[in-house]
């Protein structure tokens, strides 16, 4: 069923064009608490990163779901798999996140999580949707929710960070530079590495804001790169807003994306007999990860681009590690939603196990040059039903032969088309991007 308001990955949008307003939330929170509070007596957690509308958003939702009949427990600033995981851990019908992931302040959004801490499924959605259409009735006073604080959300959500490596693991002489985007793993991300024993130089943890995911974090790792470096650290990690992305970066400046460190952890659940089945990456993941698992005889599958894609794909396939390109890893063996701090701690766990370095880890994998590019749209257009742009297409992925491949995808959170195209040479590779670019361009 086509979705009015919900994308790939919750509600997503410019905050004060609809429907990113608070008087949408007011109704959105009423909603949910209609159709998941079963009428009443019933929690839902919410949390939120640190962008400035996060406030207005969270007191909307707050009021709508009080009207419903159901209680709230807010959390504050946190990162979007810590209120997957309380979501469970509390015993809530529902988790809420506030949070626009890795764009910046001007945008925000609404996630969901189930009871069980995974992604609402798409029936609930349409349900929750339905409710939107109805109108607002407020329940009896006597049966209004209520509101409380959570006091001790962080520390809960250390120890359970803590808890998905072995409980000897010590990163004592490891020098990392974390470099929290300004966001929601501000507070929590570097008092995990440090109570496991690592020197932490934290950058990125000073959000206003206006300022997360601003020049720094997953999307800027540039920052990170110049910290690694001038501090000479064994490694860098660079979280995005919300912190279910991560991506690294070596002890020599280089970095090392989702692919590469899906890689990593495979090999190293592979050498502790611990991998059943193989790794399920996307349509965007590199065809170097593919070729790099083969040769070490562990199956791969591509889902769709998103991670509820690559998640219902891992549990269909009984596959308990995927993830996508961006640094958004799924353990399913450790927790239920992608989770940044998490994914970071299994392949520092893998460095400390095997003695060898995140730039030697990353070695058995040879990545082909991919480029991207994103051309922005006024509104989401088929591309199949372009003939222009499939033409285009088709006469690219010839010239490519079997050395490379091509994929275009209307991106599910940004107003642009995505542009990609990978293979053997890079000068090719560039060249039939920047001309696929061109016409989808004019196309739209």
């Amino acid at each position: 069923m086509a979705r009015k308001y919900f994308g790939t990955d919750g509600i997503r949008g410019r905050v004060g064009t609809h429907p990113i307003t608070a008087e949408f939330m007011l109704k959105l929170g009423w909603a949910t608490g209609r159709v998941l509070g079963n009428g009443g007596g019933t929690r839902v957690i919410i949390g939120k990163d640190t962008r400035i509308s996060g406030y207005m958003f969270e007191s909307a939702l707050e009021a709508g779901l009080s009207a419903a009949g159901v209680d709230i427990s807010l959390l504050g600033p946190m990162p979007t798999p810590a209120i997957a995981y309380l979501t469970r851990t509390l015993h809530a019908c529902a988790g809420i996140v506030i949070s626009a992931s890795h764009n910046g302040y001007a945008d925000n959004g609404i996630k969901f999580f189930s009871s069980e801490g995974t992604k609402l499924p798409d029936a609930v959605e349409a349900a929750i949707e339905a409710e939107l259409e109805q109108e607002m009735v407020t329940v009896d006073s006597s049966r209004l929710g209520k509101a409380e604080r959570v006091k001790d959300a962080e520390g809960r959500y250390i120890e359970f960070c803590k808890s998905t490596v072995p409980s000897n693991t010590n990163l004592r002489g490891m020098k990392l530079v974390v470099d929290c985007a300004n966001g929601a793993t501000y507070q929590v991300a570097p008092s995990v590495f440090r109570e496991l024993g690592a020197e932490v130089i934290a950058i990125g943890v000073s959000p206003d804001g206006l300022n997360i995911n601003r020049d720094c974090g997953s999307t800027t790792p540039a920052l990170l790169q110049k910290a690694v470096l001038e501090h000479a650290a064994d490694a860098g990690i660079a979280l995005d807003g919300d912190g279910d992305r991560v991506i690294m970066v070596d002890h020599a400046g280089d970095l090392v994306d989702g692919d590469e460190l899906l890689f990593i952890i495979a090999l190293d659940r592979q050498a502790k007999g611990t991998l059943p089945g193989g790794v399920v990456g996307t349509l965007m993941s590199n065809l170097g990860l593919e070729h790099a698992l083969k040769a070490h005889n562990i199956a791969f599958d591509r889902a769709k681009v998103g991670d509820r894609y690559v998640l219902e794909m891992m549990q269909q396939t009984g596959r308990m590690i995927g993830g996508e390109s961006s640094g958004h890893i799924i353990c399913l063996d450790r927790t239920s939603t992608g989770d940044g701090i998490v994914s970071a701690l299994q392949v520092l766990h893998g460095m400390r196990s095997s003695g060898k370095s995140l730039h030697e880890l990353k070695s058995g994998m040879r990545k082909y040059p991919q480029r991207m590019i994103n051309v922005p749209v006024q509104e989401k257009i088929d591309l199949a039903a372009a003939p222009l742009i499939q033409a285009a297409v088709t006469s690219a992925e010839q010239r490519l032969a079997s050395r490379g491949r091509v994929l275009l995808r209307s991106s599910g959170t940004e107003p642009v088309v995505r542009v990609m195209v990978e293979g053997e040479d890079e000068q090719q590779v560039n060249r039939e991007a920047d001309q696929l670019a061109s016409v989808v361009a004019a196309a739209v």
